[in-house]
């Protein structure tokens, strides 16, 4: 199968990239699991590109139900390495207003129970992750926002809660204390995770809404938040077809070599279930064991 160097992982409201043309279904099977669905594999703007619906489809799974390791490890295996990942996400601050886009550049973490690594089992492996998107996909995401006529925030902190359940007020006013900008359910599994797969990993961050903080949330019914999900949807597209023309560039971002010393276990020691499951992603580090 020919390599696809080219990921998207849309969330909610996107759940097929309507550009896409040459298409044929990839279904995966993985050390960790089942993917949320399979993996449409096709040709954007003249680039091999590999789609993922996040929820499966009909957008059947919770956030607490993804198995993230299995979406991004099958990315990895069909030879990607940039990811651009849509995500639908509240609001924290008064400036960022629905329909509003915002490229973050931060997480805080406020998930509960979530496998958030490829490692362990006889592995030890700790990654950088101080800066837990790719500073050059990003750029040229947020460049390609503000060419199609969006309104993008370039930067900000994305609190990823556990959900399903929205924010009690006493919890959104406290994330806007922490100086917290939007809010969401998902991203901060599929950055880590892509880290330790050497995957360039950026979120298109699609406001729908104020989250509870906001006096006029109350007025928010499912019908306008269903709207702006599906005007977001079309503006992801957009973006992301954008910036599929500026990939692939040379990979010098410590998103490439990440696991250049992040292996602490003694090859030795490491359990060749662990070696063969694991080799899409460390075995060019074990080749001499």
């Amino acid at each position: 199968m020919e390599p696809v160097q080219i990921g998207i992982i849309g969330g909610s409201g996107l759940y097929d990239m309507a550009q896409v043309t040459d298409r044929k279904e990839v279904t995966l099977k993985t050390p960790f699991g089942d993917p949320s669905g399979p993996y449409v594999l096709g040709t954007l703007r003249g680039r091999r590109v590999a789609f993922l619906a996040r929820h499966g489809a009909g957008h059947r799974l919770l956030p607490s139900e993804l198995n993230f390791r299995a979406n991004i490890f099958g990315m990895k295996v069909l030879g990607v390495e940039y990811i651009l990942s849509a995500s639908a996400v509240g609001s924290l601050k008064e400036e960022y207003r629905p329909l509003d886009i915002v490229i973050p550049d931060q997480f805080i973490d406020r998930t509960t129970g979530r496998i958030s690594t490829f490692f362990g089992r006889g592995l030890a492996g700790h990654v950088g992750f101080a800066h837990p998107f790719c500073k050059i996909l990003s750029g040229l995401v947020s460049a390609s926002g503000q060419g199609a006529g969006a309104t993008v925030h370039t930067g900000g902190t994305y609190i990823c809660m556990e959900g399903p359940q929205f924010s009690t007020l006493a919890e959104s006013k406290l994330y806007r204390s922490w100086g917290a900008d939007i809010i969401g359910m998902t991203n901060l599994q599929e950055a880590k995770l892509a880290r330790e797969a050497e995957i360039c990993y950026t979120t298109i961050a699609l406001v729908t809404d104020y989250d509870c903080w906001h006096p006029d949330h109350d007025s928010v019914t499912v019908e306008m938040v269903i709207a702006n999900l599906m005007h977001n949807a079309q503006t992801a597209q957009t973006i992301i077809a954008t910036a599929v023309d500026g990939l692939p560039f040379e990979r010098s971002c410590e998103c490439a070599s990440a696991l250049k010393y992040a292996l602490i276990t003694r090859p030795e020691a490491i359990p060749a279930q662990v070696k063969k499951d694991l080799a899409p992603l460390v075995g060019k580090y074990l080749q001499t064991t």
